[in-house]
């Protein structure tokens, strides 16, 4: 899989990626496991209150443009 440079990634989270989302009439996003990003934060140490608190504020509300990157939730 190769990752557009214009694509916004994580910074540290390169093993939570799933895959690319083709969407019509748009670029492709990069998209994350949900499950595997909340599993880092709780491996670095937040609780996992902590950790969903943390995804829903600084990950899912952090839009960076067109690009912004996607999560799947697969349960």
């Amino acid at each position: 899989m190769r990752i557009d440079e214009d694509c916004q990634v994580m910074v540290g989270y390169d093993n939570c990626i799933v895959g690319l989302c083709r969407r019509f009439g748009q670029e492709p996003i990069v998209m994350y496991s949900y499950d595997l990003v909340i599993n880092q934060l709780v491996n670095g140490g937040m609780t996992e209150d902590e950790a969903g608190e943390w995804f829903e504020f600084n990950m899912i509300g952090a839009w960076v443009g067109d690009r912004t990157r996607g999560f799947l939730i697969t349960d």
